[in-house]
């Protein structure tokens, strides 16, 4: 048996997760699916041009685990665009960077992985509430599809 994967930091959840070629019925479509840490590898790499070292440690990976990542992001996207396949982007073994919460009163803040995991927040920081949430998969892309870490406050 293998040991359990890493988990891979990921700062950008995409808007937009789904690619369809034009003039295909969706009906009849094949699908390539890219994970959201593939999504980051690509981002880091390809968009925000950092070299490997700098992107693998971003994305709190060996640089030749990045380097896997990176070759298998390419190749699904190569794939489906050669070959007319959809693209979803979704899953993987991911953290966010940040995590965002809101407390009954409409306040929201933000708090970094590696506070929120040695101290998890008890209260709202402006009002003082214990009527905490974290925000769900359409404002940081948390846990999609139910994977990727997940937080939950006492309160949920």
């Amino acid at each position: 048996m293998g040991r359990q994967p890493r988990w891979r930091r990921v700062d950008f959840m995409p808007r937009v997760t789904y690619f369809k070629p034009s003039g295909v019925p969706l009906a009849s479509l094949q699908e390539v699916r890219l994970s959201i840490e593939e999504a980051e590898a690509i981002r880091l790499r390809d968009i925000e041009g950092l070299e490997q070292d700098d992107c693998a440690q971003k994305m709190s990976v060996s640089r030749t685990t990045f380097a896997r990542i990176l070759l298998s992001a390419r190749q699904k996207m190569a794939d489906a665009l050669l070959n007319g396949k959809a693209i979803r982007i979704e899953g993987g073994n991911y953290e966010m960077a940040v995590r965002q919460f809101r407390c009954g009163n409409g306040h929201e803040w933000q708090i970094p992985f590696e506070v929120m995991v040695k101290q998890p927040p008890a209260l709202c920081p402006t009002c003082k509430t214990s009527d905490i949430m974290s925000l769900w998969p359409w404002r940081l892309g948390w846990g999609m599809s139910g994977q990727g870490r997940r937080f939950r406050s006492s309160t949920e």
